[in-house]
C-alpha cells in the first residue's frame, strides 16, 4: 500500500478553504485504499499535541519558533520545518511527500525529498503573492511579492511533479517556462456522498433575521475586499427596484466586515440587508437553506483570473442556484445559462440586472439545478478525482524521482 505524507501549511482543527480542501484530499485517498498522514510548519496556530488524529486522519506538528530579517526569517522556517517531516520520515517512512503551497512548504519537503531521495509532488492553490494582494496584506511588485513569486518558482523547479487546481494557474506556470509536461490539474471538488438533500427551510430562522416572504440572494464565506460583497450591497437599491421583497443575507465575517456593514446602513437598502456574523460549521446548511440565489461577485484581479473559487462548488452540490462575476476563475467553474449565471465584475448594475433576470425566469430553475448536480459529479467529485493523484503516485515510484509526464 502506497504511503503518502501531506506537507501543509495548517490543518483540521483549524477551520479554512485550504483545510477543507485537505481534509477531503486526504479522506478520499484513504478511501481509495491510500495511506495517508499529514506534517504542518510552524504557522499552524492550533494548540494540540505533537501528533493529534482528527476525523480519522493522523497530523504530525512541527514545533518551534524562527526569528531574523526578511528573507533570512523565511529560509530558517523552511530549514525548521524540513527537520520536521524528516522526523516523521524516520519513523513512518512515507513513498511519496505531497507538499501544498505556499512555497515555505514545497521547499521545506523538497530538501527532505532530495536527502532521503523520495519522489516530491507538490501542489498549487493559489499564488501566495497574489492572494496577499488580493486580501490588502501586500502590494504586486513588491519585494515580498517578487520574493514569494522566485520561491514558488524555486519550488516548483525542484519538485518531481506539480499539480494545479485549475487551468488559470497551470497556464502561468507554462508561462514562466515550466515544461507543460509536469503540470497536472486536481481542481476544487466536492465529496459528494456528504451532500445529500438540502435541510428544509427553516421558517423560525427567517423570521429571526426577517428575511420576510421575498427572494434571497445570499453569500456565505470569508468577507475579503476581492469578493466585492461591497458591490452586491451597492446592487441592492437597484435589485430591489424589479424585486420590492428581495433580500440580502451575508452570512461570515473578515476583514471587511466594519466597512460593509458601514455601507449598508447608508443604503437606500439598508432594511432588506443582513449580517449574521460568523456562524459555527454545524449550523451553515441552515443558513444556505434559506437563501435562493448564491452570489459571488469577486472583482476582477490577478488572482481571481486564475484561481477557482471553492465555494461555488459546494452551493451547486448542494442544489443552490449560483450567480457569479464573469472572471476567470469562476467561468472555469460555470457555464452561463447553464449551470449557474455570470455577470461583468465590478458593476453593481449588472450584478442587480442579472439578479433580477434570474429571479425572475424562475421556469428554468430546476434544469439549471440539476446541470450544476450534474457537472460537479462528472468533473469535481473527490471520489472520482482522486485518480488524477494516484496515477501520478503510480508513475513516480516506477520511475524514480526524475519527472514523469502528467495528463493535463
Amino acid at each position: 500500500m502506497t504511503r503518502v505524507l501531506h506537507v501543509l501549511d495548517h490543518s483540521l482543527p483549524l477551520h479554512s478553504g485550504y483545510t477543507f480542501r485537505t481534509r477531503a484530499i486526504l479522506k478520499s485517498q484513504q478511501a481509495a485504499g491510500i495511506e495517508v498522514r499529514g506534517v504542518t510548519g510552524l504557522r499552524h496556530s492550533a494548540e494540540g499535541p505533537d501528533i493529534e488524529t482528527i476525523e480519522g486522519l493522523a497530523f504530525h506538528r512541527t514545533a518551534g519558533t524562527v526569528s531574523g530579517p526578511p528573507g533570512m526569517r523565511e529560509w530558517r522556517e523552511i530549514e525548521r520545518f524540513a527537520r520536521g517531516i524528516e522526523a516523521v520520515v524516520a519513523q513512518w517512512r512515507p513513498d511519496v511527500l505531497h507538499a501544498h503551497s505556499p512555497a515555505l512548504c514545497g521547499l521545506a519537503a523538497l530538501k527532505a525529498a532530495r536527502r532521503h531521495a523520495i519522489p516530491l509532488v507538490y501542489e498549487i492553490r493559489a499564488f501566495w503573492e497574489d492572494a496577499a494582494v488580493g486580501n490588502g496584506t501586500g502590494h504586486e511588485g513588491s519585494l515580498k511579492y517578487r520574493l514569494t513569486r522566485a520561491l514558488e518558482n524555486r519550488a516548483v523547479a525542484g519538485a518531481d511533479a506539480v499539480f494545479t487546481i485549475c487551468r488559470g494557474l497551470r497556464d502561468d506556470l507554462i508561462g514562466r517556462g515550466v515544461p507543460p509536461e509536469k503540470i497536472g490539474l486536481a481542481p476544487n471538488g466536492v465529496d459528494l456522498s456528504l451532500f445529500g438533500d438540502p435541510p428544509p427551510r427553516d421558517p423560525a430562522l427567517a423570521r429571526e433575521l426577517g428575511l420576510g416572504d421575498g427572494p434571497v440572494i445570499g453569500f456565505v464565506g470569508s468577507f475579503y475586499d476581492y469578493e466585492g460583497l461591497d458591490d452586491l450591497i451597492a446592487a441592492m437599491p437597484r435589485l430591489q427596484a424589479r424585486e420590492p421583497g428581495a433580500r440580502l443575507l451575508l452570512v461570515g465575517g473578515g476583514p471587511m466586515d466594519e466597512a460593509l456593514r458601514a455601507q449598508a446602513a447608508a443604503s437606500p437598502a439598508h432594511a432588506a440587508i443582513r449580517f449574521t456574523g460568523r456562524v459555527p460549521h454545524a449550523e451553515v446548511e441552515r443558513y444556505y437553506a434559506l437563501i435562493d440565489v448564491l452570489a459571488y461577485p469577486r472583482k476582477k484581479s490577478r488572482l481571481t483570473d486564475l484561481v477557482t473559487p471553492l465555494k461555488p462548488l459546494e452551493a451547486m452540490a448542494q442544489g443552490r442556484l449560483v450567480a457569479a462575476s464573469d472572471v476567470g476563475g469562476h467561468r472555469e467553474l460555470i457555464a452561463h445559462g447553464t449551470t449557474g449565471t455570470l455577470f461583468a465584475p465590478d458593476d453593481p448594475a449588472a450584478c442587480a440586472d442579472a439578479l433580477a433576470d434570474l429571479l425572475s425566469d424562475r421556469a428554468d430553475w430546476d434544469a439549471m439545478r440539476r446541470n450544476a448536480r450534474a457537472h460537479i459529479a462528472q468533473n469535481h467529485d473527490w471520489a472520482r478525482n482522486v485518480g488524477r493523484y494516484r496515477d501520478v503516485y503510480h508513475l513516480l515510484l516506477a520511475r524514480g524521482p526524475n519527472g514523469p509526464s502528467l495528463a493535463a
